[in-house]
C-alpha cells in the first residue's frame, strides 16, 4: 500500500494567497504517489479527487488508477492529494488556526476551486515536476482539472473531466443548501465551534450524506439494486424498513466516522460558486491542453448538459476537445465504476500521441 506523504507548503512568513482575499498559513498538504517517475519527469498524472474523496486514489477508484488500468501506474507517476479544506490530512477548517491555538472551525477563510489548485501546483513545485503528462478528475475533481488548465496554460497536456459541471444549477445548490442545513442545525454544531466541545454533529452529517448520496445514483439503478425489498417484513413503522433505507444509515454511519462536518460545509460550498466561464478570458486562457469530456446518461446530478456546455465554451475559445456521453443506469457514482466504453475512452485518450 502507498504511504500517504505530507508537506508543508505554505507557512506563516509565506502564506497561500486566496483568490477571494486574504491568507491562510500554515498550510499542508497529505498526499500519495504511485508508480515510477520517469527520468525526463514527463509521465506525471495528476488525479484530483470529488468532494469526499482523499490522497489514496487507488483506493478510491481502483477502476480508473492501478496497474493496466487507464492511468496506469505501471506507466506512469502518479499524484493524488487531498483537497485544501479537507479533512484526510491536508488543512482545512478543524486544523489549528495558530492565532488561537484552536480549531479554525468557521472562521476559515472561504475558498474556491482555484485556491485548490494553487495548492496543488505548489504541490508539483515541492516534488520538482514543472509539467504534467495529464490531469484526470470526476465531480469536483473535473472542475478543478478545468480551473488548473486555465490558471497555468500549458501546463497540463491532457486533461480528462468525468461527470463534472461549470455551473452548477439552482436545483444542485438546492440539494446542497439543504444538506449544508442539517449539519447547521444540529445543536451539537455549536456555532462551528464543536471541537471544542468533544462532540461533532453526527446526526446532521449523517442526514446530509444520505442526501448526497441519493443524489449520486439514480432511480432506475436504486429500483434495480433495491426495488421495494423489505428487510423483515415486521409491522409498519418509523424504524429502518426497507433494504434501501438500511443501505443509506450504512453509508451515513461509515461516512460519519471518517469525515468532518465543517469540511463538508466548505468544499459543498465552494462547488455552488464555481463559474469560471462567466470570468472574463477565462477559456481563452487555456493553451496546449487536449480535453476530454465525459457525461453519463442517468447522472441527473451532473446531467450531460453541463458537459455539452463546457464542450461548448472551450469548442468556442479554440480548445481542442472530445465529448462522450456513456449509457450507465448508476448516476453520478458511474465516474467511480465501470459502464460500458468508459474506461476504454480515457486509455485510448491517455494513449494518444
Amino acid at each position: 500500500m502507498t504511504a500517504v506523504r505530507r508537506a508543508r507548503l505554505f507557512d506563516e512568513p509565506s502564506p497561500l494567497p486566496l483568490a477571494g482575499g486574504g491568507t491562510i498559513a500554515p498550510v499542508d498538504v497529505a498526499y500519495a504517489t504511485y508508480g515510477e517517475l520517469a527520468p525526463a519527469r514527463d509521465n506525471v498524472v495528476f488525479v484530483a479527487h470529488a468532494l469526499t474523496g482523499d490522497a489514496e486514489a487507488a483506493t478510491w477508484w481502483p477502476t480508473m488508477v492501478g496497474p493496466g488500468r487507464p492511468v496506469d501506474t505501471d506507466r506512469f507517476f502518479v499524484v493524488c492529494a487531498n483537497l485544501l479544506g479537507g479533512c484526510r490530512g491536508t488543512t482545512g477548517p478543524s486544523s489549528t488556526d495558530p492565532t488561537t491555538g484552536r480549531a479554525w472551525g468557521l472562521s476559515f477563510p472561504q475558498i474556491g476551486v482555484a485556491d485548490l489548485v494553487t495548492v496543488h501546483r505548489r504541490l508539483l513545485v515541492h516534488l520538482g515536476i514543472e509539467r504534467l503528462y495529464a490531469a484526470v478528475g470526476g465531480s469536483l475533481g473535473g472542475m478543478q482539472v478545468l480551473q488548473w488548465a486555465a490558471d497555468a496554460p500549458g501546463q497540463i497536456e491532457r486533461a480528462v473531466l468525468v461527470a463534472a459541471s461549470a455551473r452548477l444549477s439552482a436545483q444542485n445548490i438546492a440539494l446542497s443548501n439543504v444538506a449544508r442545513q442539517a449539519i447547521l442545525r444540529d445543536p451539537d454544531f455549536r456555532g462551528g465551534r464543536y471541537p471544542d466541545h468533544g462532540v461533532v454533529p453526527a446526526n446532521g452529517l449523517a442526514v446530509a450524506r444520505m442526501l448526497g448520496h441519493v443524489t449520486y445514483v439514480s432511480e432506475p439503478g436504486l429500483e434495480a439494486k433495491f426495488g421495494r425489498s423489505r428487510r423483515d417484513g415486521s409491522a409498519p413503522g418509523f424504524g429502518i424498513d426497507f433494504e434501501i433505507e438500511s443501505y443509506l444509515d450504512h453509508q451515513a454511519s461509515s461516512f460519519v466516522d471518517r469525515f468532518d462536518a465543517l469540511s463538508y460545509l466548505y468544499l459543498s460550498r465552494l462547488l455552488d460558486y464555481f463559474d469560471p466561464f462567466a470570468v472574463p478570458g477565462f477559456a481563452a486562457a487555456i493553451r496546449d491542453t487536449r480535453f476530454q469530456v465525459i457525461s453519463f446518461d442517468s447522472d441527473w446530478r451532473f446531467a450531460t448538459s453541463h458537459s455539452a456546455l463546457i464542450e461548448e465554451e472551450l469548442r468556442r475559445a479554440g480548445v481542442d476537445v472530445e465529448r462522450h456521453e456513456i449509457a450507465s443506469t448508476w448516476g453520478h457514482d458511474s465516474f467511480l465504476l465501470d459502464p460500458p466504453g468508459y474506461l476504454d475512452l480515457v486509455r485510448t485518450f491517455l494513449g494518444a500521441s
